[in-house]
C-alpha cells in the first residue's frame, strides 16, 4: 500500500517561513474551505491557497506543480528564499521523504532514515533524472497518472479531452500494459547486453579463425621449407656420396705405398745414376792412370837404355841418373794413381752390382705424394660430412607438431550459437511484449477492460449519470445515451465532472487492483463546478463510501460551506497579510 503521511511546506506560493503541515494518513473525509481575511471579509473563499496543498504536494513528489506554474514563481514572493516542500510516505514497510527546495536548490530522497544503523539511508543531491525515476518506481505511478488518480482538479486536461494516443499511453500504464513496456525495456537492456556478449565472442571466434589461418598459413610454409630442405638434403647426400664414390675409386692407402716405392725408386735411380757416373769416371781415371804409367815404363826404359825419351837421343851421362830418379818417382806416382784409380773402379762396380740392374717403376695416379695426400683428406672429409649430413634432421618438423599441437585452437560456435538463440528468444519476447497486436497484450487489455467497464459502469450509476460509457478493445471510448452515441464535449459541465469523478475512480480501482492501494484522494472543486445537487449528494455518498469502507484519506476542496455537515475534519485555510495557514478541526461526525 501507498500511505502518504506527511506533508510540509514553507516559503511555497503563499505560505511563509513558518512551516504549514498536512496529515494525509487518517481514514477521514476532510473538507478544505478558504478564508481570505486580506480581502476583508470571513466569506471570501477565494485566493487562500486552497490549491496551494495539492500544487505542493505534487512538487515534493514529482518535481512539477499541479498547474503551470514556473518554478521560480513557486517561491514565496515576500521571502524570496527557503521554499521548501517535504512529503514523507510509506510503501511496503519502509518509510520514504522527499525534500525539494529552491533557494537553495535541494533534492533529497531518504530511505527509512528513522532506523538505526540496521536501517538503509540513501541520499540522493541534485534534480537527477535517475532519482526521480527511482521515485516513481517506489510510488508506483508517474505525475500523470497522480493527476488523475490522486489529485483530481478543474485544471487538469480531463481524459476524455486527451489526444487518442495520450488516452492510449494512460489506460496502458492504468492496465498495467506498461509495465510490459518496463519489461521489455529490461530486455531491451539485456538484449543489448547478449548484442554485446555475441559481439566479444564473435570477435574471440574471428580472432581464434584468424589465427589459425595464421598458424595454417605457417604450417604450409614450414611444410614447404621442409619439403626444399628434405630435396636439397637428398642432393646434398647423393652429392658427397658420388664424390666419395669418385674418390673411393682410387686406393689412396696403395697409392700412397705407391708414392713410397716410388720414394725408393726414384733414390735407387739417382744412386744408380750416380754410381754409373763414377765407375765411368774411375774407368776413365784407370784408364788414364795406367796409359800414364805406361808412358813412364817406357820413358824409364828409354832411359835405361841412355835414350832420351823425348827426342830420342843419347843422353850424356852427368844427367842420365837424374833423370832416371826422376822417372822412377814419377812411375811410383803413377801406380799410385792406377792402385787408386783401380780401387777406386772396384768400388764403383761393387756399388752397381749392390743396386742391381732390373727395379722397375711403380705406378701412381697422382703426380707427387702431396697431391695423394690431398686425395685422402678430401675422401675423409667427405665422409664425415655426409655422416654428419645423415645425422642431421628437418629443422621445420618440431615446429610444425609445436603449432599443431600448442598453437592450434579448435574454435567451438557452442557459446556463439547459445547466445545468438538466447538473443532470439529474448527478441521475441520483447516482441510479444511491445508489439500492439502481440497475445499477450491483447489479453490484458481484454481481461482488465472487463474489469474497468463494469467499475466505471457502477460509478457511473452512482452519481446518477444515465450515459453508457465503454472502453472498446482498441481501448477508444464510446459513450452513449438512449442508442445515441456522443462525444465527451456533448455533455454539460456537471455531467462532464461526474464522468471525470466516475472515470478516474474506476482506473484508481483497476490501477489498485493490479498494483498497490493508494490511502489518498484530493478533489478539487469538481463537485463545485456544475453539478446539481443530485451531483453533489451521489459525489459524496461515494467519497463517504470510500472514507470509511476503504479507508481513503478523501480531501475535498470546495466553496461550498453546507458541506461542513457532510465531512469528519475540516482543513481551514486562511490568508492573512498575505500568508497563508492550515487548520484543522475535528470532531465532526460523518452524516
Amino acid at each position: 500500500m501507498l500511505n502518504i503521511k506527511t506533508l510540509s511546506v514553507k516559503n511555497f506560493m503563499s505560505i511563509g517561513n513558518v512551516t504549514q503541515a498536512v496529515t494525509f494518513d487518517d481514514s477521514m473525509l476532510t473538507l478544505v474551505l478558504g478564508n481570505n481575511l486580506d480581502l476583508g471579509s470571513n466569506e471570501s473563499r477565494n485566493g487562500t491557497g486552497k490549491t496551494t496543498i495539492i500544487n505542493a504536494l505534487s512538487y515534493a513528489l514529482f518535481g512539477v506543480p499541479l498547474t503551470s506554474i514556473k518554478k521560480d514563481n513557486l517561491i514565496n514572493k515576500t521571502n524570496a528564499k527557503g521554499m521548501m516542500c517535504a512529503v514523507e510516505f510509506e510503501k511496503d514497510g519502509h518509510l520514504y521523504k522527499i525534500e525539494r527546495g529552491r533557494k537553495p536548490n535541494i533534492f533529497k530522497f531518504i530511505v527509512d532514515a528513522h532506523e538505526t544503523d540496521n536501517g538503509t539511508t540513501d541520499e540522493m543531491q541534485g534534480e537527477g533524472r535517475n532519482t526521480q525515476a527511482e521515485i516513481n518506481k517506489v510510488l508506483g505511478i508517474n505525475g500523470t497518472l497522480f493527476k488523475h488518480l490522486i489529485a483530481l482538479n478543474t485544471y487538469t486536461e480531463p481524459f476524455l479531452a486527451l489526444r487518442a494516443h495520450e488516452q492510449r499511453e494512460m489506460i496502458e500504464l492504468i492496465l498495467g500494459v506498461t509495465q510490459l513496456s518496463e519489461k521489455a525495456d529490461v530486455l531491451k537492456e539485456t538484449i543489448k547486453e547478449v548484442k554485446s556478449n555475441i559481439k566479444e565472442e564473435e570477435f574471440k571466434v574471428k580472432a581464434q579463425q584468424e589465427a589459425n589461418a595464421k598458424i595454417e598459413k605457417t604450417i604450409a610454409d614450414l611444410e614447404r621449407r621442409t619439403t626444399i630442405w628434405n630435396k636439397n638434403q637428398d642432393k646434398e647426400i647423393s652429392d658427397l656420396q658420388l664424390g666419395i664414390d669418385r674418390l673411393s675409386k682410387i686406393d689412396i692407402e696403395k697409392e700412397l705405398k705407391q708414392h713410397e716405392l716410388l720414394d725408393e725408386f726414384n733414390a735407387w735411380i739417382t744412386a744408380k745414376t750416380a754410381t754409373k757416373k763414377e765407375l765411368s769416371l774411375a774407368e776413365k781415371a784407370l784408364k788414364h792412370s795406367d796409359n800414364v804409367r805406361t808412358s813412364i815404363l817406357s820413358d824409364l826404359e828409354q832411359l835405361k837404355n841412355k835414350s832420351c825419351p823425348l827426342c830420342k837421343q843419347d843422353l850424356h851421362s852427368n844427367g842420365h841418373g837424374t833423370l832416371i830418379k826422376q822417372k822412377e818417382k814419377q812411375l811410383k806416382d803413377a801406380n799410385e794413381q792406377v792402385d787408386k784409380a783401380q780401387s777406386d773402379h772396384e768400388s764403383a762396380t761393387a756399388a752397381s752390382v749392390v743396386l742391381g740392374n732390373h727395379m722397375e717403376k711403380p705406378h701412381v695416379s697422382y703426380g707427387n705424394i702431396q697431391h695423394a695426400y690431398e686425395h685422402k683428406s678430401n675422401l675423409e672429409n667427405l665422409k664425415e660430412k655426409l655422416e654428419t649430413k645423415q645425422k642431421e634432421t628437418d629443422p621445420y618438423a618440431e615446429q610444425i607438431e609445436n603449432l599443431k599441437d600448442s598453437a592450434w585452437t579448435d574454435v567451438s560456435f557452442k557459446k556463439l550459437n547459445e547466445l545468438t538463440d538466447d538473443l532470439t528468444h529474448r527478441e521475441f519476447l520483447k516482441d510479444m511484449l511491445t508489439k500492439p497486436d502481440s497475445y499477450i497484450r491483447k489479453l490484458i487489455v481484454e481481461q482488465n477492460l472487463k474489469y474497468l467497464n463494469s467499475k466505471l459502469q457502477k460509478y457511473l450509476l452512482d452519481l446518477g449519470l444515465p450515459h453508457n460509457v465503454k472502453f472498446k478493445n482498441d481501448l477508444d471510448v464510446e459513450i452513449t445515451e438512449l442508442g445515441r452515441d456522443l462525444d465527451f464535449d456533448n455533455l454539460s459541465r456537471g455531467e462532464r465532472n461526474r464522468l471525470i469523478l466516475g472515470l478516474s475512480w474506476a482506473f484508481r480501482d483497476v490501477f489498485e487492483n493490479l498494483n498497490h492501494p493508494i490511502n489518498l484522494l484530493c478533489i478539487d472543486e469538481l463537485i463545485d463546478s456544475g453539478m446539481d445537487t443530485m451531483g453533489v449528494e451521489a459525489s459524496m455518498a461515494v467519497l463517504k463510501k470510500m472514507s470509511r469502507e476503504r479507508n481513503k484519506n478523501v480531501f475535498l476542496v470546495s466553496h461550498k460551506d453546507e458541506l461542513q455537515s457532510r465531512v469528519t475534519d475540516i482543513l481551514q485555510v486562511t490568508k492573512e497579510n498575505g500568508f497563508t495557514t492550515y487548520e484543522v478541526t475535528k470532531d465532526f461526525v460523518l452524516e
